[in-house]
Protein backbone atom coordinates (compact mmCIF):
# COMPACT_ATOMS: atom_id res chain seq x y z
CA UNK A 1 0.00 0.00 0.00
CA UNK A 2 0.79 3.44 0.09
CA UNK A 3 0.69 6.41 -1.98
CA UNK A 4 -2.35 7.59 -3.97
CA UNK A 5 -3.23 6.03 -7.32
CA UNK A 6 -5.09 8.18 -9.87
CA UNK A 7 -8.66 7.26 -10.46
CA UNK A 8 -8.68 5.50 -7.50
CA UNK A 9 -10.21 5.33 -4.15
CA UNK A 10 -7.75 4.06 -1.08
CA UNK A 11 -9.73 2.03 1.35
CA UNK A 12 -8.32 1.32 4.77
CA UNK A 13 -9.63 -2.25 5.84
CA UNK A 14 -7.85 -3.81 8.76
CA UNK A 15 -4.31 -3.46 8.09
CA UNK A 16 -4.91 -4.06 4.86
CA UNK A 17 -5.00 -0.62 2.28
CA UNK A 18 -7.10 -1.63 -0.95
CA UNK A 19 -7.36 0.52 -4.29
CA UNK A 20 -10.46 0.15 -5.44
CA UNK A 21 -10.87 0.56 -9.39
CA UNK A 22 -12.77 3.48 -10.98
CA UNK A 23 -15.66 1.23 -12.70
CA UNK A 24 -17.57 3.41 -15.75
CA UNK A 25 -21.43 2.16 -15.47
CA UNK A 26 -20.86 2.77 -19.18
CA UNK A 27 -18.94 -0.49 -19.87
CA UNK A 28 -20.66 -3.54 -21.47
CA UNK A 29 -20.39 -6.48 -19.47
CA UNK A 30 -17.62 -8.46 -20.13
CA UNK A 31 -18.05 -11.48 -22.48
CA UNK A 32 -17.04 -14.70 -20.84
CA UNK A 33 -14.34 -16.16 -22.62
CA UNK A 34 -14.20 -19.94 -23.54
CA UNK A 35 -13.29 -21.64 -20.60
CA UNK A 36 -11.44 -25.77 -21.56
CA UNK A 37 -13.14 -28.14 -18.85
CA UNK A 38 -9.87 -29.26 -16.60
CA UNK A 39 -9.72 -32.92 -16.00
CA UNK A 40 -11.76 -33.95 -13.02
CA UNK A 41 -9.28 -35.36 -9.50
CA UNK A 42 -9.30 -39.26 -9.38
CA UNK A 43 -9.60 -41.73 -6.59
CA UNK A 44 -6.54 -43.45 -5.25
CA UNK A 45 -4.46 -42.56 -2.63
CA UNK A 46 -0.17 -42.41 -1.89
CA UNK A 47 1.26 -40.88 1.69
CA UNK A 48 2.69 -37.59 1.51
CA UNK A 49 5.23 -36.08 3.85
CA UNK A 50 4.55 -33.35 6.65
CA UNK A 51 7.53 -30.78 6.93
CA UNK A 52 8.30 -28.35 9.79
CA UNK A 53 6.42 -25.10 10.33
CA UNK A 54 7.74 -21.96 10.54
CA UNK A 55 5.84 -19.48 12.21
CA UNK A 56 3.70 -17.35 10.18
CA UNK A 57 1.82 -13.70 11.30
CA UNK A 58 -1.23 -14.90 13.20
CA UNK A 59 -4.19 -13.79 11.48
CA UNK A 60 -6.48 -11.41 13.13
CA UNK A 61 -10.01 -12.78 14.62
CA UNK A 62 -12.94 -12.11 12.48
CA UNK A 63 -16.24 -13.21 11.51
CA UNK A 64 -16.93 -17.41 11.40
CA UNK A 65 -15.63 -19.36 8.72
CA UNK A 66 -17.24 -20.36 5.36
CA UNK A 67 -13.36 -22.43 4.41
CA UNK A 68 -14.17 -26.28 4.44
CA UNK A 69 -11.68 -29.52 4.12
CA UNK A 70 -11.51 -31.87 0.99
CA UNK A 71 -10.50 -34.95 2.34
CA UNK A 72 -9.53 -38.47 0.48
CA UNK A 73 -8.79 -40.53 3.53
CA UNK A 74 -8.55 -40.49 7.15
CA UNK A 75 -5.96 -38.20 7.74
CA UNK A 76 -5.68 -36.95 11.63
CA UNK A 77 -4.63 -33.25 11.03
CA UNK A 78 -8.15 -33.28 10.02
CA UNK A 79 -9.33 -32.96 13.69
CA UNK A 80 -6.59 -30.62 14.28
CA UNK A 81 -8.17 -28.40 11.98
CA UNK A 82 -11.88 -29.57 13.45
CA UNK A 83 -10.64 -28.18 16.75
CA UNK A 84 -9.62 -25.08 15.66
CA UNK A 85 -13.46 -24.45 15.25
CA UNK A 86 -13.52 -23.14 11.88
CA UNK A 87 -13.99 -25.92 9.63
CA UNK A 88 -17.65 -24.98 7.83
CA UNK A 89 -18.18 -28.32 5.37
CA UNK A 90 -16.13 -31.38 5.36
CA UNK A 91 -16.41 -33.07 1.53
CA UNK A 92 -14.78 -36.75 2.10
CA UNK A 93 -14.05 -39.91 0.07
CA UNK A 94 -13.24 -41.78 2.73
CA UNK A 95 -16.70 -42.98 3.78
CA UNK A 96 -16.31 -45.12 7.30
CA UNK A 97 -19.06 -43.89 9.52
CA UNK A 98 -16.48 -44.04 12.50
CA UNK A 99 -14.74 -41.52 10.66
CA UNK A 100 -17.35 -39.41 10.16
CA UNK A 101 -18.62 -39.75 13.24
CA UNK A 102 -15.75 -38.25 14.64
CA UNK A 103 -16.11 -35.47 12.70
CA UNK A 104 -18.83 -35.18 14.14
CA UNK A 105 -17.99 -35.53 17.55
CA UNK A 106 -15.11 -32.81 17.49
CA UNK A 107 -17.13 -30.43 15.45
CA UNK A 108 -21.09 -30.92 15.33
CA UNK A 109 -21.40 -27.69 13.18
CA UNK A 110 -19.51 -28.92 10.63
CA UNK A 111 -20.97 -30.42 7.70
CA UNK A 112 -20.01 -33.56 6.22
CA UNK A 113 -20.90 -34.54 2.37
CA UNK A 114 -20.15 -37.72 1.07
CA UNK A 115 -19.16 -39.13 -2.72
CA UNK A 116 -19.19 -42.78 -3.86
CA UNK A 117 -16.82 -43.74 -6.55
CA UNK A 118 -17.89 -43.98 -9.86
CA UNK A 119 -17.11 -43.75 -13.35
CA UNK A 120 -17.37 -40.55 -15.46
CA UNK A 121 -20.68 -40.00 -16.86
CA UNK A 122 -21.77 -40.35 -20.13
CA UNK A 123 -24.03 -37.71 -21.09
CA UNK A 124 -24.43 -38.12 -24.72
CA UNK A 125 -26.17 -41.29 -24.18
CA UNK A 126 -27.66 -40.97 -20.41
CA UNK A 127 -31.08 -42.65 -20.33
CA UNK A 128 -31.74 -40.06 -17.19
CA UNK A 129 -34.35 -41.78 -14.94
CA UNK A 130 -33.13 -45.38 -14.93
CA UNK A 131 -29.76 -44.42 -14.34
CA UNK A 132 -31.03 -41.91 -11.51
CA UNK A 133 -32.76 -45.47 -9.96
CA UNK A 134 -29.60 -47.01 -10.77
CA UNK A 135 -27.41 -44.50 -8.58
CA UNK A 136 -30.00 -44.51 -5.94
CA UNK A 137 -29.90 -48.11 -5.85
CA UNK A 138 -25.49 -47.78 -5.25
CA UNK A 139 -25.57 -44.74 -3.00
CA UNK A 140 -28.36 -46.77 -0.48
CA UNK A 141 -25.95 -49.74 -0.01
CA UNK A 142 -23.83 -46.90 1.77
CA UNK A 143 -25.83 -44.04 2.56
CA UNK A 144 -29.15 -46.04 4.18
CA UNK A 145 -26.48 -47.39 7.00
CA UNK A 146 -28.07 -46.37 10.31
CA UNK A 147 -24.76 -44.41 11.10
CA UNK A 148 -24.36 -42.62 8.04
CA UNK A 149 -27.86 -41.10 7.83
CA UNK A 150 -27.01 -39.49 11.06
CA UNK A 151 -23.82 -38.45 10.22
CA UNK A 152 -23.63 -37.32 6.75
CA UNK A 153 -25.35 -34.36 5.67
CA UNK A 154 -25.70 -34.84 2.20
CA UNK A 155 -24.08 -37.17 -0.85
CA UNK A 156 -23.43 -36.13 -4.76
CA UNK A 157 -23.47 -37.71 -7.73
CA UNK A 158 -21.35 -37.94 -10.48
CA UNK A 159 -18.13 -35.65 -9.99
CA UNK A 160 -17.37 -32.69 -12.72
CA UNK A 161 -19.61 -33.69 -15.47
CA UNK A 162 -19.29 -31.82 -18.26
CA UNK A 163 -22.33 -30.91 -20.76
CA UNK A 164 -21.26 -30.12 -24.28
CA UNK A 165 -24.23 -28.95 -25.66
CA UNK A 166 -28.23 -28.10 -24.29
CA UNK A 167 -30.00 -32.14 -25.12
CA UNK A 168 -26.55 -33.41 -22.85
CA UNK A 169 -27.33 -30.11 -19.54
CA UNK A 170 -31.23 -31.62 -20.15
CA UNK A 171 -30.26 -35.23 -19.61
CA UNK A 172 -28.08 -34.28 -17.17
CA UNK A 173 -30.65 -32.42 -14.85
CA UNK A 174 -33.30 -34.70 -15.62
CA UNK A 175 -30.81 -37.41 -14.05
CA UNK A 176 -29.95 -34.73 -11.63
CA UNK A 177 -33.65 -33.91 -10.20
CA UNK A 178 -34.59 -37.59 -10.45
CA UNK A 179 -32.35 -38.72 -8.14
CA UNK A 180 -32.71 -35.83 -5.56
CA UNK A 181 -36.37 -36.39 -5.86
CA UNK A 182 -35.63 -40.09 -4.81
CA UNK A 183 -33.02 -39.45 -2.44
CA UNK A 184 -35.77 -37.07 -0.61
CA UNK A 185 -38.50 -39.18 -0.43
CA UNK A 186 -35.63 -41.67 1.88
CA UNK A 187 -34.99 -38.50 4.05
CA UNK A 188 -31.38 -38.19 2.23
CA UNK A 189 -30.27 -34.90 1.01
CA UNK A 190 -28.27 -34.56 -2.46
CA UNK A 191 -25.41 -32.36 -4.05
CA UNK A 192 -26.57 -31.62 -7.61
CA UNK A 193 -24.40 -30.45 -9.57
CA UNK A 194 -20.41 -30.25 -8.51
CA UNK A 195 -19.26 -28.86 -12.21
CA UNK A 196 -15.57 -28.35 -12.62
CA UNK A 197 -13.97 -24.11 -12.74
CA UNK A 198 -15.43 -22.54 -15.13
CA UNK A 199 -18.33 -25.20 -16.04
CA UNK A 200 -21.13 -25.11 -17.45
CA UNK A 201 -21.13 -22.17 -20.03
CA UNK A 202 -23.32 -19.34 -18.93
CA UNK A 203 -25.72 -19.86 -21.61
CA UNK A 204 -26.54 -23.71 -20.72
CA UNK A 205 -27.37 -23.29 -17.05
CA UNK A 206 -30.89 -22.60 -18.00
CA UNK A 207 -31.01 -26.25 -18.95
CA UNK A 208 -29.86 -27.12 -15.62
CA UNK A 209 -32.61 -25.31 -13.60
CA UNK A 210 -35.02 -28.41 -13.61
CA UNK A 211 -32.32 -30.30 -11.71
CA UNK A 212 -32.25 -26.75 -8.96
CA UNK A 213 -35.82 -26.49 -8.74
CA UNK A 214 -36.03 -30.38 -7.54
CA UNK A 215 -33.03 -29.53 -5.36
CA UNK A 216 -35.54 -26.51 -3.81
CA UNK A 217 -38.28 -28.52 -2.99
CA UNK A 218 -35.92 -31.62 -1.45
CA UNK A 219 -33.82 -29.51 0.73
CA UNK A 220 -31.05 -29.52 -1.26
CA UNK A 221 -27.48 -27.61 -2.58
CA UNK A 222 -25.87 -26.87 -5.21
CA UNK A 223 -21.89 -27.67 -5.86
CA UNK A 224 -19.97 -26.33 -7.67
CA UNK A 225 -15.77 -26.39 -8.00
CA UNK A 226 -13.67 -23.01 -7.91
CA UNK A 227 -10.46 -23.15 -8.86
CA UNK A 228 -7.84 -20.53 -10.82
CA UNK A 229 -4.17 -20.43 -10.94
CA UNK A 230 -1.45 -18.70 -11.21
CA UNK A 231 -3.51 -17.05 -8.42
CA UNK A 232 -6.87 -17.52 -7.00
CA UNK A 233 -7.57 -14.39 -7.95
CA UNK A 234 -6.89 -14.74 -12.11
CA UNK A 235 -9.68 -13.98 -14.15
CA UNK A 236 -11.64 -12.02 -11.11
CA UNK A 237 -12.09 -8.49 -10.58
CA UNK A 238 -9.71 -8.88 -8.30
CA UNK A 239 -6.74 -10.06 -10.62
CA UNK A 240 -3.61 -8.40 -10.75
CA UNK A 241 -4.11 -5.89 -7.79
CA UNK A 242 -1.48 -7.48 -5.48
CA UNK A 243 -1.45 -9.75 -2.43
CA UNK A 244 -4.26 -8.08 -0.55
CA UNK A 245 -6.62 -7.37 -2.87
CA UNK A 246 -9.49 -7.05 -0.57
CA UNK A 247 -12.91 -8.57 -2.33
CA UNK A 248 -16.95 -6.67 -1.96
CA UNK A 249 -20.23 -8.58 -2.62
CA UNK A 250 -19.72 -6.96 -6.32
CA UNK A 251 -16.66 -8.67 -7.21
CA UNK A 252 -17.22 -11.61 -9.25
CA UNK A 253 -14.98 -13.75 -11.66
CA UNK A 254 -15.13 -16.50 -14.68
CA UNK A 255 -13.57 -19.29 -12.69
CA UNK A 256 -13.25 -18.28 -8.56
CA UNK A 257 -16.37 -16.69 -8.12
CA UNK A 258 -17.58 -17.54 -11.30
CA UNK A 259 -20.45 -18.72 -8.41
CA UNK A 260 -22.23 -14.91 -8.25
CA UNK A 261 -22.69 -14.64 -12.17
CA UNK A 262 -24.83 -17.48 -11.59
CA UNK A 263 -26.52 -16.34 -8.82
CA UNK A 264 -27.20 -12.72 -9.16
CA UNK A 265 -27.89 -13.56 -13.29
CA UNK A 266 -29.40 -16.50 -13.27
CA UNK A 267 -30.90 -18.50 -9.98
CA UNK A 268 -31.85 -15.79 -8.36
CA UNK A 269 -33.81 -14.09 -11.17
CA UNK A 270 -35.81 -17.88 -11.07
CA UNK A 271 -36.27 -17.83 -7.58
CA UNK A 272 -34.15 -20.38 -7.19
CA UNK A 273 -31.39 -19.24 -4.82
CA UNK A 274 -30.51 -22.43 -2.94
CA UNK A 275 -27.90 -23.18 -0.69
CA UNK A 276 -24.11 -23.37 -2.38
CA UNK A 277 -21.09 -25.73 -1.42
CA UNK A 278 -18.30 -25.40 -3.25
CA UNK A 279 -17.78 -29.14 -2.88
CA UNK A 280 -13.50 -28.40 -4.49
CA UNK A 281 -11.77 -24.92 -4.00
CA UNK A 282 -8.34 -23.71 -4.43
CA UNK A 283 -5.58 -22.81 -7.35
CA UNK A 284 -5.15 -25.50 -9.84
CA UNK A 285 -3.01 -25.24 -12.98
CA UNK A 286 -4.95 -27.39 -15.08
CA UNK A 287 -6.61 -24.22 -15.83
CA UNK A 288 -6.31 -23.08 -19.69
CA UNK A 289 -4.69 -20.50 -20.89
CA UNK A 290 -3.18 -19.27 -17.26
CA UNK A 291 0.24 -17.23 -16.73
CA UNK A 292 2.49 -18.88 -14.53
CA UNK A 293 4.59 -22.48 -14.94
CA UNK A 294 3.30 -24.37 -17.80
CA UNK A 295 3.69 -27.82 -16.20
CA UNK A 296 2.09 -26.56 -12.84
CA UNK A 297 -1.09 -28.34 -10.74
CA UNK A 298 -1.16 -27.73 -7.37
CA UNK A 299 -0.59 -24.59 -4.92
CA UNK A 300 2.83 -26.16 -4.65
CA UNK A 301 3.97 -25.63 -7.88
CA UNK A 302 2.87 -21.82 -7.83
CA UNK A 303 4.96 -21.03 -4.45
CA UNK A 304 8.24 -19.63 -6.68
CA UNK A 305 5.56 -17.46 -8.88
CA UNK A 306 3.98 -15.99 -5.82
CA UNK A 307 7.18 -15.05 -4.39
CA UNK A 308 8.63 -13.79 -7.61
CA UNK A 309 5.55 -11.66 -8.29
CA UNK A 310 4.75 -10.15 -5.07
CA UNK A 311 2.29 -12.90 -3.46
CA UNK A 312 4.44 -13.81 -0.71
CA UNK A 313 7.55 -15.38 0.10
CA UNK A 314 7.09 -18.13 1.71
CA UNK A 315 4.44 -20.45 -0.16
CA UNK A 316 2.17 -22.31 2.59
CA UNK A 317 1.34 -18.29 4.28
CA UNK A 318 0.68 -17.45 0.97
CA UNK A 319 -2.03 -20.17 -0.45
CA UNK A 320 -3.56 -19.62 3.06
CA UNK A 321 -3.81 -15.73 2.67
CA UNK A 322 -5.39 -16.46 -1.08
CA UNK A 323 -8.13 -19.09 0.43
CA UNK A 324 -9.03 -16.23 3.46
CA UNK A 325 -9.42 -14.23 0.54
CA UNK A 326 -11.97 -16.40 -0.89
CA UNK A 327 -13.38 -16.60 2.77
CA UNK A 328 -14.23 -13.09 2.72
CA UNK A 329 -15.98 -13.39 -0.10
CA UNK A 330 -18.15 -16.32 0.55
CA UNK A 331 -18.83 -14.71 3.93
CA UNK A 332 -20.30 -11.49 2.24
CA UNK A 333 -23.31 -14.41 0.68
CA UNK A 334 -25.38 -15.95 2.82
CA UNK A 335 -26.70 -18.82 0.69
CA UNK A 336 -22.96 -19.66 0.51
CA UNK A 337 -22.85 -23.11 3.15
CA UNK A 338 -19.17 -22.80 2.62
CA UNK A 339 -16.01 -23.87 0.40
CA UNK A 340 -13.68 -27.37 0.58
CA UNK A 341 -10.02 -26.63 0.25
CA UNK A 342 -8.68 -29.30 -2.44
CA UNK A 343 -7.07 -30.80 -0.45
CA UNK A 344 -5.94 -32.91 2.50
CA UNK A 345 -4.56 -36.01 2.34
CA UNK A 346 -5.90 -36.00 -1.48
CA UNK A 347 -6.41 -39.35 -3.78
CA UNK A 348 -2.99 -40.28 -5.90
CA UNK A 349 -1.69 -38.25 -8.10
CA UNK A 350 -2.31 -35.05 -6.62
CA UNK A 351 0.12 -34.65 -3.87
CA UNK A 352 1.23 -31.17 -5.08
CA UNK A 353 -2.34 -29.82 -4.11
CA UNK A 354 -1.57 -31.20 -0.36
CA UNK A 355 -2.02 -28.41 2.68
CA UNK A 356 -0.32 -31.11 5.22
CA UNK A 357 2.49 -29.66 6.96
CA UNK A 358 2.97 -25.99 7.11
CA UNK A 359 -0.35 -24.48 4.69
CA UNK A 360 -2.31 -26.77 7.75
CA UNK A 361 -0.67 -24.82 10.17
CA UNK A 362 -1.58 -21.41 8.91
CA UNK A 363 -4.69 -22.70 8.32
CA UNK A 364 -5.53 -24.10 12.28
CA UNK A 365 -4.48 -20.46 13.15
CA UNK A 366 -6.94 -18.68 10.87
CA UNK A 367 -9.82 -21.23 11.90
CA UNK A 368 -9.07 -20.94 15.68
CA UNK A 369 -10.29 -16.83 15.42
CA UNK A 370 -13.03 -17.71 12.64
CA UNK A 371 -14.54 -20.08 14.93
CA UNK A 372 -18.10 -21.16 14.02
CA UNK A 373 -20.32 -20.29 17.17
CA UNK A 374 -18.08 -16.76 17.21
Amino acid sequence: GGGAVPGATAVVEGAYDQYLPLVSNQSAPTPEPTLTPTPPKATSVPRPQATSTPVATPFPPGPPSKLGIFIGRNEPELFRLLRAGGVAVVKTLELDPNFAGEIKQVSPQTKVIGRIDLPQIQLSSLDPIPAAQDFVNKLMEVADDTQRRQLFDAWEAYNEPVAGNADEMKRLADFEAERTRLLGARGIRSVIGNFGTGQPPMELWEHFLPAVQAAKENDGWLGLHEYSAPTIYYLSTRQDQGRYPGVTPGDTGWLTLRYRHVYNDILRPAGLEIPLVMTELGVDGLVANRPGPPDGRGWQNFQDYWAQNGYGLWGPGAYIEQLVWYDQAMQQDSYVIGGCIYALAPPGGWHTYDIIGSATGVLEQYLSVHRLNG
